[in-house]
């Protein structure tokens, strides 16, 4: 039995994709995004050791079939899972380093938003005046 469930949201995606760039929709896009990679990672950080424990095992049964004088075959073919399931382990733990880089970048590219917006935001959050929208002036 896996300690694993299936997440019970109606999407799979962390972030609604739609067209509201506003500094704090974007700001909170971002945080998701990367508070979603995080949690993908702990679970993929998880799956990486059931897995090797899986394959461990396998290897373990192998060795019994083998000690025990039965069918070569079965020998081969529990040692050929034991590999098979070390391989799949290595290509998580991959997919586990590539979910922790891209949660950073997340991270990163919220705060260098943050540094390069907040205070354009501030300002026209805090006027009564309407200020002109962005790309206004690109005519």
């Amino acid at each position: 039995m896996s300690d694993l469930q299936p997440s019970n949201t109606a999407s799979p995606a962390p972030v609604p994709a739609d067209d509201d760039n506003r500094y704090k929709a974007v700001q909170a896009k971002l945080g998701a995004l990367a508070a979603a990679l995080d949690g993908a990672g702990s679970e993929l950080e998880t799956l990486v050791r059931s897995i090797k424990g899986n394959a461990q095992f396998a290897e373990d049964v192998a060795a019994d079939i083998a000690n025990a004088g039965l069918d070569p075959t079965h020998v081969d073919l529990a040692s050929n899972v034991g590999v098979a399931l070390g391989g799949a382990g290595q290509q998580v733990h991959k997919l586990q380093r590539t979910a922790q880089e891209t949660a950073d970048l997340a991270y990163s590219a919220r705060t260098t938003h943050s540094k390069l917006y907040a205070g354009l935001d501030e300002l026209r959050s805090n006027r009564r005046e309407k200020t002109p929208k962005p790309g206004f002036f690109n005519r």
